[in-house]
């Protein structure tokens, strides 16, 4: 074996076992590299575990992939807030490291935790006891909203889990230990990976759950990853650790927090949002529409979650380096991972485009939703160069803590543009979910390209966190 094929096994090596780094100093290549493994690792899992739990719900017909889908599409709020914080997390935690300033890190690590906590339980009450008109209100048919209730309760039961495994995951990635926040996915993801078929379908003479097992497998799962977490916040073996001394209510901190949050939360329930209502449009045209709608984009977050993994490196490196004072190197450093993200997407994209059918054909035999599915893949990926850029731009924004750019854009481009044309394509123009997926692609691949004439100003290196 080769001096360089060594030294890329020792890289990797590195990278997974986490030795800590000053990501202010070592080479930009080498830093992206030890950032976006772990990184693209921890997003593999998230994205097997959407994929494999579509497999199994999928064995229980489209009236339960429609219930997933469905609530999905609202657990996106709870989602947008989980991930809105951890935004802040890991601009505030960046900066903090970037400064040197380690004590300070786990004052505000703290202030999340807080924030976090309090939110998950606000929208796990109200989820919980609104559930069923949830469902309704989201066009759920008679038979979804029999079947599905008791998941979708369960599902927002069980939110401060979701909330905090993003939260103290975007903690670990400021403080540039993504090899904590993979682990952290691949134990909730995995044991839910090895409950779903039990819970859902049982073994020997228990039975299972059905669709409410699925609910419990993912409750269960991401509550175990969330106690590694904690443990790892505060064990002391690590520059990021949470004291005694961090133990107090900061109301500065508190403020800053959610003033950073306030543009993240607002990135994502903007798109969330669009989402919602998008999905809404495809339930017009029945569940095997909404399941085509789900699966597509259960397959297409498998190649997403990769890619964002890997962008998400520019917001510690941009954090990081904000905070000790290398402007030129912040902003190097997004060119670079916008480079290697640009590779990778194409590679994808060709892939899709060539196997499609295939792929689907694997979660469901309904020739009907595979149909939908599909041709949604194809026309969906053809974005896909143009997402490479526009997400490590947007991770980069958020990195330096100017998530309110990105919200803007948002606002703009999914609001304003994708909702109306989304109307006229599927509904007014008859083109159904077709419709849908030509205005996700054009949207979302003209979202990147202003997302990058924003960067271009350089406004962002100006931000405060």
């Amino acid at each position: 074996m080769s001096n360089k094929v060594q030294s890329v096994f020792a890289l990797i090596r590195e990278s997974i076992q986490g030795k800590e780094q000053d990501y202010t100093k070592i080479t930009l290549k080498r830093g992206i590299v030890l950032l976006a493994i772990p990184m693209i690792l921890e997003m593999i899992m998230e994205s097997l575990f959407a994929v494999v739990d579509i497999f199994f719900v999928g064995k229980l017909g489209a009236h339960a992939i429609a219930t997933v889908g469905l609530t999905e599409a609202i657990l996106t709020l709870v989602y947008s807030v989980g991930v809105g914080v951890s935004m802040a997390g890991t601009a505030m935690v960046a900066r903090r490291f970037g400064e040197k300033n380690y004590k300070r890190a786990g004052t505000v690590s703290f202030q999340l935790l807080l924030v976090g906590t309090v939110a998950s339980i606000i929208m796990g009450v109200l989820g919980f006891v609104f559930a069923g008109k949830i469902l309704h209100l989201m066009g759920a048919e008679e038979e979804v909203l029999r079947t599905g209730t008791a998941y979708t309760e369960i599902i927002f039961a069980g939110n401060t889990a979701i909330m905090l495994l993003f939260l103290i995951n975007g903690v670990f990635r400021g403080a540039g230990q993504p090899h904590l926040a993979m682990k952290a996915l691949w134990i909730s993801n995995g044991l839910n990976i090895i409950l779903d078929p039990l819970l859902i379908f049982g073994l020997g003479s228990f039975e299972g759950f059905g669709l409410v097992g699925a609910a419990w497998a993912t409750t269960l799962g991401r509550s175990v990853g969330v106690c590694y977490q904690l443990y790892h916040l505060f064990n002391g073996h690590h520059r990021l650790v949470i004291t005694r001394r961090n133990l107090k209510v900061r109301w500065a901190t508190l403020w800053k927090i959610i003033n950073i949050s306030a543009g993240g939360m607002g990135q994502f329930l903007i798109d969330s949002a669009a989402w919602i209502v998008l999905t809404r449009f495809a339930s017009v045209f029945g569940s095997a529409s909404v399941a085509g709608y789900t699966i597509a984009f259960r397959v297409l977050l498998f190649s997403l979650m990769p890619a964002w993994g890997l962008s998400a490196a520019a917001a510690t490196l941009v954090g990081q380096n904000l905070g000790a004072g290398k402007f030129y190197r912040a902003e190097l450093s997004t060119y670079l991972t916008a480079r290697y993200n640009f590779i990778f997407l194409a590679v994808v994209t060709l892939l899709y485009l060539l196997f499609a059918d295939l792929l689907i054909s694997v979660f469901t035999q309904d020739q009907e939703v595979v149909v939908v599915a599909a041709k949604g893949l194809k026309i969906t990926a053809l974005g896909y160069i143009f997402y490479a850029v526009g997400m490590v731009m947007v991770q980069a924004f958020n990195g330096a803590g100017d998530t309110k750019t990105p919200a803007y854009i948002n606002v703009g481009v999914f609001w304003l543009l994708e909702i109306p044309l989304a109307y006229l394509l599927a509904i007014f123009l008859d083109m159904e979910t077709t419709g849908i997926f030509i205005t996700i692609a054009f949207c979302h691949s003209l979202h990147a390209l202003i997302a990058l004439w924003f960067f271009r100003k350089g406004r962002w290196k100006r931000a405060v966190a």
